[in-house]
């Protein structure tokens, strides 16, 4: 594909190259003519010549202008295409897509669509606002690739009818890797009805087969990074995770002044429960415990087993008083459900509030030792880390 839009470059290159050699031998004709007219400036046969070679001249100017502007649309589209293998991060393979689309007429925004199995889709816009992007009811056709591509016509009512801001129409493009639908490619247009030509289409084909197998590519990369992120006992995020989130989360709240907290709690007599019910029991409770937490946080929030029998819950946009509502609801789910060999399983936390003197580090460990504290104090309780750090 890079191969055939550099051929296709270097055609255009050359018909502008061979425009300007025309262009040249055009005006050293017109030099010779006026040389030897220069006796008598007023001779009719010469005016006329002068006058169509004039405007042969300019046409062959206009065209030797719409051959360098071709050329260098036709560079920067394959150098989209060729940025598209360039990284294998799906955020940014996404990005370029919807980049590249836009330089095919008379695409005047973009969209891809990318499924994710069991996670939400990834989606990537250009040209459209937030809002726009929301109201576009974009899907993956239901026969997957027996679609060729997917119209999309719009009606508006009476009083916008003369908005040439308002999104016209569409056409979506399966994206297919052997023979499986991994999302769609869409381009928008504005202001007036139309369908994409022949050659319009096939050139966003083109592009929605070069991009499939990177995508491909990036979402099993992110796939596998999701599971090297994962505890593969209890299905939150490992020790590793939660703490380049911690710093990831506290980094944004402190440069966007929005608040953060954290829980940090474990189970209260678990060494019992492994000397009891053995090691496989043990684990048994650990697994049962994450779907418990999974159960009662919100999407937002990032529940993660740090070591052990020890797990933490980072809570953005959240103070103080959120984490104590949250170890309530996982105290109480625990509590009221059955986690097979510990019938009366407890749990012990402790929570914290970051502050602007705090770092990673000093936000954790008031939450840690406020979990201590709730050790001391007779377990099955949370206490806050309200000390100076």
């Amino acid at each position: 594909m890079t191969l055939y839009f550099e051929t296709t470059t270097w055609i255009a290159v050359g018909a502008a190259v061979g425009a300007a050699a025309i262009a040249l031998v055009v005006t050293v004709v017109l030099m010779v003519l006026v040389l030897r007219s220069g006796r008598d400036r007023r001779d009719p046969d010469v005016e006329r010549t002068l006058e169509e070679s004039d405007a042969r001249f300019e046409q062959m100017l206009e065209g030797l202008s719409r051959e360098l502007l071709r050329a260098r649309a036709e560079s920067q589209r394959s150098q989209r295409f060729a940025s598209l293998g360039g990284s294998i991060d799906l955020d940014s393979v996404t990005r370029h897509l919807v980049e590249a689309a836009l330089d095919l007429p008379p695409a005047e925004a973009a969209m891809v669509v990318v499924s994710q199995p069991g996670n939400e889709p990834v989606v990537a816009t250009a040209g459209m606002t937030p809002e726009e992007a929301e109201r576009q009811l974009v899907g993956d056709p239901a026969d997957g690739g027996e679609t060729r591509a997917i119209t999309i016509n719009y009606r508006y009512a009476a009083e916008s009818v003369d908005d040439e801001t308002l999104i016209r129409g569409g056409m979506m493009i399966p994206l297919m890797t052997d023979r499986e639908l991994i999302g769609s490619l869409g381009v928008f247009w504005r202001g007036r009805e139309r369908q994409l030509s022949e050659q319009e289409l096939r050139e966003l084909e083109e592009l929605a087969v070069a991009a499939a197998p990177v995508i491909e590519n990036a979402r099993r990369f992110r796939e596998a990074r999701q599971l090297a992120d994962l505890d593969s006992l209890t299905s939150l995020h490992n020790r590793r995770y939660f703490h380049d989130a911690l710093a990831r989360e506290c980094a944004r709240a402190t440069r966007y002044e929005r608040s953060l907290a954290l829980l940090v709690f474990d189970v209260d007599d678990f060494k019992s429960i492994n000397d009891h019910e053995g090691h496989l029991g043990g684990d048994r409770v650990l697994a049962q415990l994450g779907d418990r937490v999974q159960t009662v946080i919100r999407s937002a929030d990032l529940g993660c087993r740090i070591g052990g029998d020890e797990f933490a819950v980072i809570l953005p946009e959240s103070a103080l008083v959120d984490a104590e509502q949250l170890f309530r609801r996982l105290q109480f789910a625990v509590a009221n459900r059955s986690t097979g060999p510990a019938e009366r399983l407890r749990i012990s936390g402790g929570v914290a509030e970051l502050r602007p003197n705090d770092d990673p580090i000093s936000f954790f460990e008031r939450a840690d030792d406020a979990l201590y504290e709730a050790k001391q104090a007779g377990k099955g309780r949370a206490i806050a880390g309200i000390d100076a750090p």
